[in-house]
């Protein structure tokens, strides 16, 4: 007998036909043997409609009172499910995040999960009962309800499956796995059977929005199986492991790409010690992440340029907070544009092969595709291209690697 994590996204749960058709999902497991938890999010759009109504209330909202709001959405699902199973002869009772409970710390909107006490989830189990628990939420230090962000269903579902030492979390979504590339843009894009925790947390964090980061992070530290999987098909997923599970390491396992990209330049930067910490400190204060970053010193050592990479929407934020900072910065000027892409190619296999980066350059060039920044990590290789140039870059790289062989 199998423990499992069933995890089902907004679309998944998006009408009552589609909750009747996860019902039917939940029951054949448990006719199968397996003890099944399952962790939903809020139905398609509702958390959207509820962040729009807070929003124009109180466009300054108290993010407190936010999470009040919002947390709403899986209150319906868990119980309509709940319903649903029940109708099914099922054991089922619904849970919302602080019942369970589910710990967090005090970052409303954006909490992170401290702890998860499985051991009442698990009598529950043991007694045959099937439990539904709300994702995206739980409960803070000071006992009021918490939200995790967007995809904080994935990350309440992994967490959960690490709580009760489950034997694997399925996660179902709108995809039936993960690909070499986004089928939308790559036709010849495969699923990939196997994916190591690495990959996958490249992948998650450059673009592609198959799993949440921090769900796949938990996954990783805890070594709990993650199979990604569709609601609305049966065909097999894709699963998240351990890099010696997999036999055979391909030397690139995918492309990812990640449109939401603005790129910064300050221009005659002076450089002196310390002038790094100036620039990105007040960036740090104002919660703004920087991702590529790039620095060219004068050929007389004076001045530098530096060039780096925000979400495209903290670009006003970066931009108005360095204008603030340029009487201490003293920075000739500052450039921007919105208008890039950034272009990952990952695979574990680059640890032990050479020539990885000057297979990318080369079939850029190609291409015609100029590269404005590059950034490097063990398993990936990152460059900025303008955004015109995003599916010409992907598909020509799947070729290059050899990912559209079958």
């Amino acid at each position: 007998m199998a423990v499992i994590v069933q995890k089902y996204g907004g679309t998944s749960v998006a009408d009552v036909a589609r909750i009747q058709n996860v019902a039917r999902r939940v029951k054949a497991a448990s006719d199968a043997g397996d003890q099944v938890a399952v962790v939903v999010s809020a139905m398609s759009g509702v958390t959207d409609q509820l962040v729009k109504w807070v929003r124009e209330i109180a466009p300054h909202y108290d993010a407190t009172e936010y999470d009040t709001v919002v947390a709403t959405g899986e209150q319906v699902t868990v119980g309509l499910l709940a319903l649903a199973l029940q109708e099914l002869g099922l054991k089922a009772r619904s849970y919302l995040g602080w019942q369970v409970p589910v710990r967090t710390d005090a970052a409303h909107g954006k909490a992170r999960i401290e702890g998860i006490d499985g051991g009442a989830i698990k009598a529950l189990m043991a007694s045959g009962v099937t439990p539904v628990i709300a994702g995206f939420q739980g409960i803070g230090p000071d006992g009021r309800v918490t939200t995790l962000g967007r995809g904080g269903s994935d990350t309440s579902a992994v967490a959960l499956a690490a709580a009760l030492n489950a034997d694997r979390c399925d996660i179902y979504t709108d995809v039936d796995g993960v690909y070499t590339a986004d089928p939308r843009i790559v036709a010849k894009a495969r699923k990939l059977a196997k994916i190591t925790y690495e990959e996958m947390l490249e992948m998650a964090s450059q673009g592609a929005k198959v799993l949440q980061t921090r769900s796949v992070e938990l996954g990783m530290k805890h070594r709990v199986p993650v199979q990604v999987l569709s609601s609305f098909n049966d065909l097999p997923g894709t699963l998240v492991v351990d890099e010696d599970v997999i036999v055979e390491q391909e030397l690139v396992s995918g492309i990812a790409y990640n449109r939401d990209e603005a790129k910064i330049t300050l221009i005659g930067v002076p450089d002196r010690p310390g002038i790094a910490a100036s620039v990105f400190g007040p960036l740090a204060d104002a919660n703004v992440n920087v991702d590529m970053i790039v620095q060219n010193v004068s050929h007389d050592g004076r001045l530098t340029d530096m060039t780096f990479t925000v979400a495209r929407p903290d670009l006003q934020r970066t931009m108005k907070t360095l204008d603030q900072a340029k009487n201490m910065l003293k920075f000739e000027r500052i450039l921007s544009d919105s208008n890039v892409a950034k272009i990952s190619v990952i695979g574990v296999g680059m640890r032990s092969h050479a020539g990885v980066a000057n297979t990318m350059f080369k079939a850029l060039a190609e291409k015609g595709i100029n590269i404005q920044v590059i950034s490097t990590s063990e398993i990936k290789i990152s460059v900025l291209i303008a955004e015109e140039y995003t599916e010409l870059a992907v598909r020509a790289l799947h070729s290059a690697y050899g990912l559209d062989n079958d």
